[in-house]
């Protein structure tokens, strides 16, 4: 396992609590009439976090106009993106910065999640990972599905399968990764259920003793 390439939502960090709260604002405000008793909670979003965004906005808002439900996304992207700069609270999961930067003393580390462009420069801000993550790739910037993106990653930075694993805590994750022609480690803390996953950790530090 030398690369190891990184989910971000359920298995570096929980913000669904406030991204929740970004996204009703959002509701609130477009004020969309076939959305008026809609109310995102947390637990919602960890049902939907780790698919692509358009697929979210599908899930939540439904069969509205598709102007105003691409306008609807951007905004709870863009209030998304000031909730979380501006939170201060830590929602990092416990010891995910300190194990991290200690795998990248040997490992190549890296990022790939469905989340929109902006989003992991954000997150590598927020939880002190400058410096340690050499590439990442998102829908948001490609428009490409997960298994594509992580392709992508490897192609650009020359990984061979064989050396490197996905780490992500949702079935998505995981059929996203074997299609992409790499092994799978199973973050069983996070949001999703995966059944017979290559490899499983409780917590993010356990990956110290399996990387």
């Amino acid at each position: 396992m030398k690369n190891l390439i990184f989910d971000i939502d359920g298995t570096l960090w929980n913000t669904t609590g406030v991204v929740a709260g970004a996204w009703n604002k959002a509701v609130r405000e477009m004020a969309v009439p076939e959305l008026t008793r809609l109310n995102v909670t947390a637990d919602m979003l960890k049902k939907e976090f780790g698919k692509p965004m358009d697929v979210i906005a599908d899930d939540l808002f439904g069969d509205i106009d598709a102007g105003v439900k691409a306008r609807l996304l951007s905004l709870c992207c863009e209030y998304e993106q000031e909730a979380l700069a501006e939170c201060e609270d830590d929602l990092r999961y416990e010891g995910m910065t300190e194990t991290l930067k200690k795998l990248s003393e040997d490992h190549n580390l890296f990022i790939v999640s469905n989340c929109q462009d902006g989003y992991i420069e954000l997150v590598i801000k927020k939880t002190g990972l400058s410096g340690i993550i050499k590439d990442f790739e998102c829908f948001g910037r490609t428009e490409l599905q997960k298994d594509e993106n992580i392709r992508l990653v490897m192609e650009r930075n020359g990984l061979a399968p064989a050396d490197t694993v996905y780490i992500g805590d949702t079935m998505g994750d995981f059929v996203a990764t074997h299609k992409a022609g790499i092994k799978f480690v199973y973050a069983s803390y996070g949001f999703g259920d995966v059944t017979e996953p290559d490899y499983s950790i409780g917590a993010i530090g356990e990956l110290l003793s399996l990387a």
